[in-house]
């Protein structure tokens, strides 16, 4: 599994999966749940969707 997330797409990932989360408890509504998914893909530096598609928003270095 190569990584294939960047830090900024890092960061937004973690931001919406942690907002998604607490709109979730917040309304009492399993929908929160679904924050686990950017969470998660952003700790492990690599998100499946991006894979099929040979997406990589990690900056090479020169």
């Amino acid at each position: 599994m190569k990584k294939n997330i960047g830090n900024i797409d890092r960061v937004i990932r973690i931001v919406l999966g942690m907002a998604i989360a607490a709109v979730g408890y917040i309304y009492e509504s399993w929908w929160g749940l679904l924050g686990i998914i950017p969470f998660a893909t952003a700790l492990i530096n690599f998100c499946p969707l991006y894979a099929p598609f040979k997406i990589n928003t990690i900056e090479k270095k020169d």
